[in-house]
């Protein structure tokens, strides 16, 4: 079995790990504990999206299809958004841009691709957006969660030096404070090797569980369809520009000391806090309408409304089909719809006809 573990302690509170990034192997193929943690977190963010639907008037067969469409464009986003910012070494390097398994998915892609994925897959299964993305809140936050677990495997996503209890050590993380402590000072970041770290993927969790608590408690006082998607992102970013501030391994605005994690949290939470704002004094005004409580939505619920739209598109279907004969059916007079006449006795022939029947008639007649 391929071992890959290393120890990791918390001299603070005198703890001490060892851990194993590779959980088993199929046969020769290693099952790594990042993935383990991420798939975990997204079959329990599944069950939380399954068990609320029905709070959202969304019908959870549906949804189903909408958060397979989103992971997968979270996955894509997430790597994409990475080797997008690390471009001066994957553009050296086009081969590895593939290679996951050598670490590099950034969150904000992956949230990124997961909307924008999400939404259309919304548009392709006739799933109301705002509704569904609200319900999905919930799920990101129980997947980051649990995934952030799969960064202590990895002893990845820690922060600088700190002297609180809680700080870790390993000797990968001195290892990796040692080959980067130039540039990090560079951030004006004063870096220690040999000392304690901050363990930021822990705040990370904390935060985001903290989070899943309050969407949860929220969802039943929401006031318009779109609130909890963007109190997440309120709510996520606002931790995130914090915690990124720790943070060694942070992705760099090209030529500039920014990070970008940071610069995007912190103008999601500006832009976030204004929508809401607004969107609850248009509430206000007008008052309260969630898509559950509509027509449309109670329909979903009682599963009427899918069954009901298919049948009408069919109906509609039938009669806007041409109803067009061919040349050969305009040229044959239909029996049933235009009454005989008297121009079928002048159709040639007619006369030799009844020139016959009355010569029969008259030999009878002799006869008799």
């Amino acid at each position: 079995m391929e071992q890959i573990a290393t120890q990791v302690s918390f001299p603070g509170m005198g703890l001490e790990f060892h851990v194993n990034r590779v959980a088993f192997q199929l046969g020769n193929i290693p099952v790594y504990w990042y993935g383990i943690l991420i798939a975990l977190g997204f079959i329990l963010a599944i069950l939380y999206v399954n068990r609320r639907a029905k709070e959202f008037g969304v019908d959870a067969d549906r949804m189903l299809d909408v958060i397979i469409g989103g992971a997968i464009g979270g996955v894509i986003g997430a790597r994409a958004y990475y080797v997008l910012f690390r471009w001066e070494y994957y553009g050296q390097n086009l081969d590895q841009i593939l290679n996951t398994r050598s670490g590099g998915m950034a969150i904000y892609g992956g949230i990124i691709g997961g909307l924008l994925c999400g939404i259309l897959m919304c548009k392709l299964r006739k799933v109301k957006a705002f509704p569904a993305v609200d319900l999905a809140a919930g799920g990101f936050l129980i997947g980051q969660a649990i995934g952030r677990w799969g960064n202590f495997v990895n002893i990845e996503a820690f922060g600088s030096n700190t002297s609180l209890p809680w700080g870790m050590s390993s000797e990968s993380i001195t290892s990796y404070l040692s080959a980067h402590e130039a540039e990090l000072e560079a951030l004006g970041m004063s870096i220690d090797p040999n000392m304690p770290v901050h363990p930021t993927f822990l705040y990370e969790s904390l935060w985001c569980l903290l989070g899943f608590a309050v969407i949860a408690w929220y969802t039943k006082r929401r006031k318009f369809d779109g609130e909890l998607i963007l109190l997440y992102l309120i709510w996520y970013g606002a931790g995130r520009t914090v915690i990124e501030g720790f943070r060694t391994d942070s992705l760099m605005i090209p030529n500039t000391s920014l990070r970008v994690s940071q610069v995007l949290a912190a103008t999601i939470v500006i832009v976030g806090v204004i929508l809401w704002v607004y969107k609850r004094a248009k509430v206000k005004k007008k008052g309260v309408h969630l898509f559950v409580d509509s027509e449309e939505g109670q329909m979903i619920l009682a599963g009427n409304f899918y069954p009901k739209k298919k049948a009408a598109k069919t109906q509609a279907d039938s009669a806007e089909m041409p109803s067009e004969k061919t040349d050969s059916e305009k040229a044959v007079p239909s029996a049933e719809s235009e009454p005989q006449t008297n121009e079928q006795e002048n159709f040639p022939g007619n006369e030799a006809a009844e020139q016959q029947e009355t010569e029969v008639s008259e030999d009878v007649s002799s006869e008799e």
